[in-house]
């Protein structure tokens, strides 16, 4: 029996090192593609000459390698990825600039982001900011926050608490023992197993890289579970974890506070999933020098420079197959008329939802491998957005580079249950989290690109089911029961900014509110949600992961972005990573690592 285990054991040894040490094609990570810092583009005309070229059956390349659906981070990425090693790929956007969730918006003179807040983990050599210098040759720049970075805001005004969130290897443990005196014992568990669970989320790349046969064998014989804390953990939820270390209910919720960066309550998300959120900040937190659309607008010239091209207003209505039901390239509609391009592979940075159930023809969509799939998948929490324009500057307005996460009370759980089971009227009355940032005071480049303006972005959730009654109403011209129902959005959102910021009052000269609806038609996000697929505890089990990966079950078309590993910047860099190494047959996860230690090596040696 033994000598059967240790055949079994040396053989998955031999198969791991074979697939996952082992390298195949070229590496877009083989040489640091740093360049010196080009002026920055402050003039918005000129930036949309990258961002906003329309889709022209002449503008398209001839010979392709490729052609990527969806223009976020994780389908720019990729397409850069293939871009560096030769490949000719092609991006389509269906809305009206590139970026996706990166994208930014002006009105009324004021710029807005849409879905980067805030970024962490991206100390000058680690892994994600190596990748980021890679795939915009250096040109990315990030300003820091300030520390602490988060502020968690309990109760109600007349008994509120405020519990400061600082970065730091250790400080961020340093500052809650400070809060929370005689909680030490709980806040070092609850660090050691976040940490743990971090460290074990290398497996889940792994399992999506390995070819499928081996990945499975790891799952059902326990390995995985074994190796990595990260699955051990994954299917508990943060509640559970949470309440076993501590009675302090205030304590409980600023433990799960950032539980809003992936959108499921602390009850049904994954405490694996959550700790991923506590290490990301541990070295500290960013935002793009110059606005969220500087990330697009530095990967797309790379795509370029290899004979793409990343094309907007350019719906994808469907994806062609040929006989044999394999991928062949997509259709664009282009006014009542289909542009057909091909291309020998197709990836879908649309989300699985999109791509299954809109690109695929039904007969495809309904064969098992794709029903099995769909089924393990939920759609994740509908989101919803208020933008403030003010006059006045940071100094001014009293605006700080940090942010807010606000809840009327310390029981998230019930807070956020109640909440979404109320009528919709009550409910956008009375909502229980409000996360509170200001984009322009975290860009250090904002007061020369727009002086004595100031901005404010508000964030929260709510369910798709209160605003599909508008859902064929013409975008820019729905009924007046919408527009009051955001006017009523607005009006609560507001009473908590200005108890925050009371020098912003009679400020206000632009205010908008973003629902789930707005969220479908301009970020084409299914249910209006903005994290993408449900991130709750199933999603995070060795199980799911093993049957979510880039190859899709149409051969020649395959998946990338925040579905195939997790929401967010980094989440949807690290899906483009997972896709690319697949894609060009080489790990690169340890091509990054390489690229890492020579920065280092070369920041020490001496001149």
């Amino acid at each position: 029996m033994w000598l059967a285990v240790g055949l079994v054991a040396l053989v998955l040894v031999v198969l791991l090192i074979k697939n996952v040490f082992g390298s195949g094609g070229p590496s877009p990570f083989d040489h640091d593609a740093r360049e010196p810092l080009k002026p920055m583009v402050h003039d918005p005309k000129e930036k949309n000459k990258v961002l906003k070229q329309g889709f022209l059956a002449s503008r398209v390349p001839q010979n392709l390698d490729a052609i990527v659906v969806g223009s976020g981070v994780g389908g720019l990425g990729v397409a850069v990825m293939m871009a560096k090693v030769g490949k000719k790929v092609l991006v389509l956007e269906q809305h009206d600039r590139a970026g996706g969730c990166c994208h930014t918006f002006i009105e009324k003179g004021f710029e807005f982001d849409v879905g980067i807040h805030y970024i962490g983990d991206l100390l000058e050599n680690g892994p994600l900011r190596c990748i980021s210098d890679q795939l915009t040759n250096g040109q990315l720049q990030w300003d820091p926050l300030d520390n602490p970075f988060d502020q968690v805001v309990l109760g109600p005004p007349e008994n509120r608490r405020i519990y400061p969130i600082y970065s730091g290897k250790h400080r961020f443990a340093q500052e809650l023992k400070k809060c929370f005196p005689g909680e030490e014992k709980a806040i070092d568990e609850y660090m050691r197993l976040a940490k743990k669970c971090n460290f074990g989320v290398w497996m889940m790349g792994v399992l999506k890289f390995l070819p499928t046969p081996i990945a499975k064998l790891m799952v059902y014989t326990g390995i995985v579970n074994l190796l990595s804390y990260f699955f051990r953990y994954g299917t508990r939820s943060l509640t559970e974890v949470v309440n076993g270390l501590t009675e302090n209910k205030d304590l409980r919720a600023v433990l799960c506070y950032i539980f809003g960066t992936y959108g499921n309550i602390p009850k049904d998300a994954s405490f694996s999933m959550h700790s991923l959120l506590v290490c990301h900040y541990l070295p500290g937190a960013w935002y793009p020098k110059g606005g969220a659309s500087e990330i697009a607008y530095h990967m797309i010239p790379i795509i370029e420079k290899a004979g793409g091209a990343v094309l907007v207003r350019a719906p994808v209505n469907r994806i062609l197959l040929n006989d044999a039901k394999e991928a062949i390239g997509v259709s664009v509609m282009k006014g009542h008329e289909e542009v057909h391009i091909h291309a020998p592979m197709v990836i879908s940075d649309a989300g699985i939802y999109n791509t299954y159930q809109k690109l695929l023809p039904k007969e495809v969509q309904a064969t098992s491998a794709i029903q099995k799939q769909l089924n393990m998948l939920k759609h994740g929490e509908g989101g919803l957005s208020i933008f403030l324009g003010l006059d006045g500057t940071k100094e001014e307005l009293g605006l700080e580079a940090k942010n807010y996460w606000i809840f009327t009370e310390n029981n998230l759980d019930e807070l956020m249950e109640g909440y979404t089971k109320k009528d919709r009227e009550q409910g956008m009355k009375n909502i229980p989290l409000v996360f509170i940032a200001s984009p322009s005071a975290k860009d250090s480049t904002w007061e020369e690109r727009m002086p004595g303006k100031s901005t404010l972005t508000m964030v929260s959730f709510a369910p798709y089911s209160w605003f599909e009654e508008w859902k064929d109403d013409k975008v820019t011209n729905r009924s007046a029961d919408y527009k009051e129902l955001k006017e009523s959005l607005i009006q609560s959102i507001l009473e908590v900014v200005y108890q925050l910021y009371p020098k912003t009052k009679d400020k206000i000269e632009y205010m908008d509110a973003g629902t789930p609806l707005t969220n479908q038609h301009y970020i084409a996000a299914p249910k209006g949600e903005i994290y993408g697929v449900d991130h709750g505890t199933a999603r995070f089990s060795s199980e799911y992961c093993i049957s979510m990966r880039p190859q899709t079950p149409v051969k020649n078309l395959y998946l990338t972005g925040q579905d195939l590993f997790s929401c967010g910047y980094a989440g949807a860099l690290a899906g483009a990573m997972i896709c690319g190494s697949t894609i060009l047959n080489r790990n690169l996860y340890l091509d990054v690592m390489k690229l890492c230690r020579k920065r280092k090596y070369a920041k020490k040696k001496p001149q």
